[in-house]
């Protein structure tokens, strides 16, 4: 609800809470310390780069570090002749910038200093940059240049070295959602503390999209209610909050119909399923410190809005996600799909180069390689009863389709399977390293449970892997290590 309405005309709600001074800038204190600094020194640069997230306060600060250049007030509305705005996505071309070129070598008309503002600068075309690299490396004394741009990986690194650089944050909800509360205070905005946090939360980071949609909400707002969670999911399309969580907990039930159900109620209410999947990636965000194997279901999430078929991904995801009963499972009748499976043990760092866990923290075991020990098979861990199908080929196929960084390390190793105890042989200590890496264990884990593999031990070893043949085990021991290979007829 907004009070005091008049016939006054609306000015939009991020225009008129634009920042006016470096004072008033939001959560880019790493970037306004500087430059607040540099400018009381009266240090100015020939050329900023200014580079981050859409909505945060790139253009509001370069619009005020050119007035505060040049010692001149800024209310947010009107221009001056000598600060010069260009948008570079319809000024991209090789002319432009050649046209630039020759005005900047005019000098200002009132003000110390010339100051061009190139927002979106990234659009440039290769020859542009290239004409504009020139002016930048030469530049006329009365000028300086202040580019912005969301993806500073476009931008040549030509450009780059001869700018002063300042990498600007993504706003934490924290902040976006206090300085909401600060615009309906001021507004006189009935808003609830849970619509704040969904709007926050649906502005990704960006001031600029939480405000404007603070501003759109105002418009269709309850005279009594205000800005309720309800109105911002009806309105902005999204899933309601008990629905996500429903969904969690149906895969969780591993009630595949339950499943295929909700999400088909969600389409029939108009739930797109790209935003369902953004707000099941939040839901799950907070799960993962006392949950960490859910990273594989928000590695399938994201992939959803890539997908052509974005409904029936968001289906094969979560679905997907459900994890089939071990033995024991079924004799216990407890769950153990993705969201209540139980994290690998972690065991004690050991002091000696035997074989240790996958799961075993990032602490290692230092091994001489250049004194290679004798080489012998690894202590392995008493058998189970009951031995479990294993297939070395099926894991590293699993892992060449579901984490590419496991399958390069994973390739490169050898093997031995007793029927409980799968030993890896790293070959070197960097590739045992990487195996050992909680982040990788999760992962080979995760995988021999979808082979229908797990329940077996693994350990790892940096060591190659032995000859099965005992005397030349020994021979090779003799030599201080050694490969086994097998040569064919053509390469005798």
């Amino acid at each position: 609800m907004v009070k005091g309405k008049s016939d006054v005309p609306h000015t939009a709600l991020y225009r008129k809470y634009r920042s006016r001074s470096l004072d008033e800038v939001v959560g880019q204190s790493q970037v306004t310390d500087i430059l607040r600094r540099s400018l009381k020194q009266g240090k100015i640069a020939h050329a900023y780069l200014l580079t981050g997230p859409r909505g945060v306060g790139k253009t509001s600060i370069a619009r005020i570090l050119a007035h505060e250049i040049n010692n001149l007030p800024y209310d947010g509305e009107h221009t001056h002749l000598d600060i010069i705005e260009i948008d570079a996505a319809s000024n991209n071309g090789v002319d432009d910038v050649r046209d630039l070129r020759d005005k900047v070598q005019l000098a200002p008309t009132s003000a110390a200093k010339k100051v061009y503002i190139i927002d979106e600068v990234h659009m440039l075309s290769k020859p542009a940059f290239n004409a504009l690299l020139k002016t930048l490396e030469e530049p006329p004394a009365h000028v300086v240049f202040i580019l912005a741009t969301t993806d500073l990986h476009k931008v040549p690194a030509t450009i780059i070295s001869r700018t002063q650089h300042f990498a600007f944050h993504t706003v934490s909800p924290a902040n976006v959602i206090a300085h909401l509360k600060h615009i309906a205070t001021t507004e006189g905005i009935t808003v609830s503390d849970e619509a704040l946090a969904a709007i926050a939360a649906r502005g990704e980071g960006s001031f600029r999209d939480s405000i404007s949609l603070l501003d759109q909400l105002s418009g269709f707002a309850d005279d009594k209610q205000g800005i309720t969670l309800e109105l911002v999911e009806a309105t902005l399309g999204l899933a309601p909050h008990d629905a996500v969580e429903s969904l969690l907990a149906l895969v969780s039930d591993r009630d595949v119909a339950g499943i295929i159900g909700k999400l088909d109620t969600l389409e029939m209410q108009g739930i797109q399923p790209v935003v369902l999947s953004s707000q099941l990636i939040q839901a799950v965000r907070q799960l993962l410190p006392e949950h960490p194997q859910l990273i594989n279901l928000i590695d399938g999430l994201l992939s959803v809005a890539q997908s052509s078929q974005p409904q029936l991904k968001l289906l094969t995801v979560l679905v997907g996600a459900i994890k089939p009963k071990t033995a024991a499972a079924h004799a216990s009748k407890a769950p153990s799909v993705v969201i209540e499976a139980p994290l690998p043990k972690i065991a004690e760092p050991k002091k000696t180069p035997t074989p240790t866990p996958v799961a075993k923290p990032a602490t290692e075991v230092t091994v001489d390689e250049e004194t290679p020990a004798p080489v012998a098979k690894p202590k392995t861990v008493k058998k189970s009863s009951k031995s479990v199908d294993f297939n070395w080929t099926a894991l590293i196929d699993y892992m060449k389709e579901h984490s590419v960084a496991v399958y390069s390390v994973l390739a490169k190793c050898e093997y031995h399977f007793d029927g409980s105890t799968l030993t890896i042989y790293a070959g070197r200590k960097f590739n045992k390293t990487k195996l050992d890496d909680p982040r990788y264990a999760v992962k080979l884990h995760g995988a021999l449970q979808d082979i229908h593999a797990d329940g077996i031990e693994v350990v790892t070893v940096a060591e190659t892997k032995p000859p099965e043949d005992e005397n030349l085990a020994k021979v090779t021991a003799i030599m201080g290590g050694g490969k086994q290979v097998s040569v064919g007829e053509e390469d005798k």
